[in-house]
């Protein structure tokens, strides 16, 4: 009998995952994702990317406002899953389901665990300037993210690299990853090992307080802050009051005043080095490359972005 499995997803990255199961074939009773957010000014509802998927390739799907009721356990109960797989569904599971399928729930986190437990861990271990990054797969417990780990893969974090890149290969890591697992988790032979807990770090969720660029860091520190914020929320500027998002940015070995625009370019001073400003995004408009913004936006040398 094909194992049964209920999906739990929401965001960009857990698609690949969604995608990998179907190509393989698998049997998916049921996939729950958020439900739809209305955009900023309230004119258009915006399903999940999951939402979106299901729909696609006629999926059933369920997108409740909450889990913590007994309607919804009812209707869990009635699918009768084998395992759940979780994947970025941004909602804590109750402790009143986590007994229902006979294999458990399991999570595809993006990170090294018990490094960067929480909700945030691409963006933290960017920001943080960390060397490795990577995916885990483990079991859901009641406590958030501290589950004991079936797999793992690392890879190297290039200074260079973004969020939004970051998380697409992560995503179809963490695919894979399961997809090899899968078997060893049906036939009840797959080892999950204990977390050393006292070795575990938090990926908060990233507040709007801490978005603004602080000029007066190192370059290594403003460029990990950039890059770990880009695409969303992204890394701003203030500028005749008006915001620009930095996108995409290198570090570059001029010195100068921090804050000041040191080239005509978009050099930027840190306190120590600098940074160049690759890709730039207007507040209501496209990135652009700093070579098309400069055709119709010049910041000029000696600007103080302070």
């Amino acid at each position: 009998m094909p194992l049964k499995i209920v999906f739990m997803g929401t965001p960009q990255f857990s698609v690949a995952v969604l995608e990998a199961l179907k190509i393989n074939k698998l049997n998916i009773l049921s996939v729950y994702t958020q439900p739809p957010k209305k955009s900023k000014r309230g004119q258009k509802i915006n399903s999940s990317p999951i939402e979106q998927y299901c729909k696609n390739n006629n999926f059933s799907f369920s997108n409740p406002a909450s889990l913590n009721n007994e309607e919804e356990l009812k209707n869990f109960k009635k699918l009768f899953p084998d395992l759940v797989i979780v994947v970025a569904y941004g909602k804590i599971i109750p402790k009143s389901f986590l007994n229902i399928p006979k294999l458990g729930f399991i999570n595809i986190h993006a990170s090294l665990l018990p490094k960067w437990r929480g909700a945030a861990p691409i963006q933290r271990a960017i920001m943080n300037a960390d060397k490795k990054i990577g995916v885990s797969i483990m079991k859901i417990e009641e406590k958030l993210d501290t589950g004991p780990i079936l797999a793992s893969r690392e890879l190297e974090l290039d200074q260079n690299i973004t969020h939004g890149e970051i998380e697409k290969k992560l995503s179809v890591i963490g695919a894979k990853l399961l997809i090899e697992n899968l078997k060893t988790i049906e036939e009840g032979n797959a080892k999950f090992i204990d977390q050393e807990h006292f070795k575990a770090t938090y990926a908060k969720k990233i507040s709007k307080d801490e978005t603004k660029i602080n000029w007066h860091l190192d370059a290594n520190k403003v460029l990990a802050h950039i890059h770990g914020l880009s695409p969303n929320p992204g890394a701003w500027f203030e500028y005749e009051k008006e915001r620009f998002k930095i996108l995409k940015a290198k570090k570059k070995s001029i010195n100068g005043k921090s804050a000041c625009v040191l080239e005509e370019n978009l050099i930027i001073g840190c306190k120590q080095n600098s940074i160049q400003i690759l890709e730039i995004q207007r507040q209501g408009k496209n990135k652009q490359t700093t070579k098309d913004f400069l055709l119709g936006k010049i910041i000029k040398k000696g600007t103080n972005l302070n």
